[in-house]
């Protein structure tokens, strides 16, 4: 197992030699390279380390947060991986006596953690994919199923924007890959819906799930496992999981579909 020191001199290493080997080949010269990228994976411990976890319990709420590696061949053989995350917990709304009235309980999430370098912070470049693809499992009590949102954060100019799309599954106790359209994410600031709508930038900091139950009461045991993040382009947006036409791309559902 990496410590962060490791991990920090790694991220540096990669990326001084990249551009350094850019710079020999004459890379900039070239075709951009449009083809599926993975961004992120959840098949190791190793790879758990690079996220943070939050829930309501942080500000004095009563849900619960995991994210850990499951190693169930049960849960994982249709895809073929040893292992993959699992993001679960108790969703409640209800928060300790001493805070009533003062915040709200109903949220978890999870996120990658900043990755800095000698060179400034890495970040993941989008502008040549058209969407976000996530290969996940969905479990858990029913009445979540409906409250799971991706978020994501750029390099603009407010730190505190996040830009959000709710999460649509077709399935339950499977895998599934979902395709979200990168001008289909919506801009919030503090958790709430942001008035003025920006283009998004590219350039992201941060890919995270989170899960919002307190603004529609949505209380029970939550369960998510998750594979990969990557981004494609439209014709790459088909699963080969399986040929069932609901298993292919989001058809592009907007902020006015969602009622959180």
């Amino acid at each position: 197992m990496q410590t962060w020191r490791q991990l920090y001199w790694n991220r540096t290493s990669k990326r001084l030699m990249d551009g350094i080997s850019d710079i020999i080949h004459m890379r900039g010269a070239d075709v951009p390279d449009s083809s599926p990228k993975t961004l992120y994976s959840f098949n190791s411990r190793d790879d758990l380390r690079m996220y943070a976890t939050g829930c309501d319990a942080d500000i004095g709420g009563n849900s619960t947060v995991n994210l850990d590696l499951d190693e169930t061949s049960a849960h994982n053989a249709q895809i073929s991986k040893p292992a993959t995350a699992r993001f679960w917990g108790n969703m409640r709304v209800d928060v300790k006596p001493q805070y009533q009235g003062r915040v709200r309980g109903g949220y978890a999430a999870f996120r990658n953690k900043p990755r800095p370098t000698l060179f400034g912070e890495l970040l993941d470049d989008t502008e040549l994919h058209e969407y976000l693809a996530l290969r996940v499992r969905l479990s858990g009590d029913p009445i979540t199923h409906n409250s799971y949102f991706v978020n994501l954060q750029t390099d603009g100019p407010i730190t505190t924007d996040v830009w959000q799309h709710r999460l649509f599954f077709q399935k339950k106790d499977e895998w599934e890959d979902i395709f979200i359209p990168f001008r289909n994410f919506v801009r919030t600031n503090h958790g709430e819906l942001s008035d003025v709508q920006l283009n998004m930038s590219p350039m992201l900091r941060s890919i995270g799930i989170s899960l919002l139950g307190g603004n529609a009461g949505i209380a029970g045991k939550y369960e998510l496992n998750i594979d990969t993040f990557r981004v494609v382009n439209e014709e790459d947006a088909v699963s080969d999981l399986d040929h069932h036409p609901n298993s292919e791309k989001e058809k592009g559902q907007t902020w006015e579909d969602i009622n959180i």
